[in-house]
């Protein structure tokens, strides 16, 4: 058995943005699209970066480049649709992360009547307002205060490892 590569870096050295997405890339992430219909087209992107904050009052947050021109027009909507996706839906994330072309090519997507946009086939969704954002960084952590919500916990979701898509492997039984 061979010991892994590891990457170090000294307290004293700056940290190199390439070894951090690989350190990053150890922590495995589901997969979100955060969506919304703008002038009657919908608008979206993919974001790993997601997590829960709170249960009461029912908050989540997601990360966006403080370059990404689809954050500054999604950051304008009246309300936001987050998708947790599933597992097949890896040809979706790849369009709705690119930056160039139809994002909405390889999905079925509906809207609600305020305009959040939802990803069909997901695991779950966020239907949210942005309740803060808060510069972090080269990064906006946004703030999303859920308003209404959906899931089918029987829906896999998307993982995301190591710079590629995985899947969770099947839960053993306890013999217990």
């Amino acid at each position: 058995m061979t010991a892994p590569m590891a990457i170090k870096v000294a307290a004293h050295e700056a940290i190199d943005g390439s070894d951090l997405r690989k350190v990053f890339g150890c922590f495995p992430s589901g997969v979100t699209a955060v969506c919304a219909e703008i002038d009657g087209e919908p608008v979206g992107m993919a974001a790993s970066s997601f997590t829960s904050v709170s249960l009461d009052p029912p908050l989540i947050l997601v990360c966006a480049d403080n370059g990404s021109s689809t954050w500054a027009k999604l950051r304008t909507a009246p309300r936001l649709g987050v998708s947790i996706l599933s597992a097949d839906q890896d040809v979706a994330c790849r369009q709705l992360a690119s930056r160039d072309g139809d994002r909405f090519a390889e999905c079925t997507w509906q809207a609600t009547d305020d305009g959040a946009v939802f990803v069909e086939g997901a695991s779950a969704w966020l239907d949210c307002v942005i309740d803060q954002e808060v510069p972090a960084g080269d990064h906006h952590i946004a703030v999303l205060r859920i308003v209404a919500l959906e899931a089918d916990p029987g829906v896999e979701p998307l993982v995301f490892h190591a710079s590629r898509f995985a899947r969770l492997a099947a839960a053993v039984s306890d013999p217990m």
